[in-house]
């Protein structure tokens, strides 16, 4: 088993995540009540210091308002282009730390770096698709020493190899849903440009079209990276 350092991941289903180590807590791309795999345990957001938005599709970040506003003092981090769309939906500018790529803040205890991803990004509002930015992803690091990369959606990319070179996280949270994202081969072939010693699969199994699977990330990976398998509303 993979070296969690005292952290507590639990998974909501989809690429959404929810964190906690020690006193901290926070969430990944929100997703909860639209969410059909989100248990009904976690759609009611729970206490949370940060929320960190990988892109604005809403399967990604439909509830990040709503987790800020039941929690007064979080912050919401995202891409700077996802800020004025957080205060349209009433979150306080002075608690948006908006960034770019190869920036680090620190937020409910960690220390996250935005790393690029391959995807799109847009928020629907008023029956408009609007412009949100690049899509990304984040490399956390906890005071107990864990690094742990969420790929946000992406295909696998070249420049994951640099990733792994800088930053060195030990797990990947990676999609393996295929048709949006990569699927298991690819996600399989990111883990080894990555250098991880563990990848916990997301964005699968949501909607029919998200149909890569688990055991077709094993096949491929062949050993080379435990796959930490979890089940919506479960916790490692």
């Amino acid at each position: 088993m993979a070296n969690l350092y005292g952290a507590h991941i639990t998974w909501c289903g989809h690429a959404a995540f929810r964190i906690q180590h020690g006193t901290h807590g926070f969430y990944i791309d929100p997703f909860l009540q639209g969410n059909p795999k989100c248990p009904a345990a976690e759609k009611t957001p729970h206490a949370a210091e940060a929320v960190f938005l990988t892109h604005g599709h809403m399967d990604h970040a439909a509830d990040a308002a709503a987790v800020i506003k039941k929690n007064p003092q979080a912050k919401a981090v995202c891409m700077v282009e996802l800020e004025p769309w957080l205060t349209r939906q009433g979150v306080p500018e002075d608690r948006v730390i908006a960034m770019n790529f190869g920036g680090t803040v620190e937020a409910a205890g960690v220390k996250a770096t935005m790393v690029p991803a391959v995807h799109t990004s847009s928020v629907q509002e008023n029956g408009q698709t609007l412009y949100a930015g690049e899509p990304a992803g984040y490399v956390f690091v906890f005071p107990g020493g864990l690094r742990l990369y969420h790929a946000g959606d992406t295909a696998v990319f070249g420049d994951m190899k640099l990733i792994g070179e800088l930053h060195r996280p030990e797990i990947a949270m990676l999609p393996i849903g295929g048709h949006y994202t990569m699927g298991p081969r690819e996600a399989a072939h990111a883990c080894k440009l990555l250098g991880v010693q563990a990848v916990i699969p997301m964005h699968y199994g949501t909607f029919p079209v998200l149909n890569g699977t688990p055991a077709e990330l094993r096949q491929h990976l062949a050993g080379a990276a435990e796959v930490l398998e979890l089940e919506p509303g479960k916790t490692i």
